[in-house]
């Protein structure tokens, strides 16, 4: 099992959702973040007045899958989430990270089969 931690644009959320859904990942979590990396500051206008501002508002999604579901996650969520055929800076991270234990807490059950 793999945790898979895919940081992402919010407008991308719902293609992503969808897409995922096709290839029978229909399970996740979805955080509202901010945060920045390679953007920087970005610069804009309000009233005439000039500001710029750090953080970023991003989406973060938590997606616990078996081992044989990692690669067409991870494959799904770089082709939904990027932008444009070549991508841009801003489009993303994923991280997969190892998941120890699953505990279904309903029953207890425990393992794969809990995902």
């Amino acid at each position: 099992m793999k945790t898979v931690i895919a940081v992402i644009q919010p407008p991308k959320l719902n293609a992503v959702r969808e897409a995922l859904e096709k290839i029978e990942v229909t399970r996740m979590t979805v955080c509202d973040a901010q945060g920045f990396g390679q953007q920087q500051d970005q610069t804009n206008l309000l009233r005439g007045r000039e500001y710029s501002f750090r953080l970023l508002r991003k989406v973060v999604l938590e997606i616990v899958v078996n081992d044989d579901f990692l690669e067409r996650t991870i494959e799904t969520l770089c082709r939904v989430a990027r932008s444009g055929p070549e991508g841009a800076i801003g489009d993303g991270k994923i991280f997969v990270v190892p998941t120890g234990d699953t505990v279904l807490v309903s029953d207890g059950s425990r393992g794969p089969g809990a995902v």
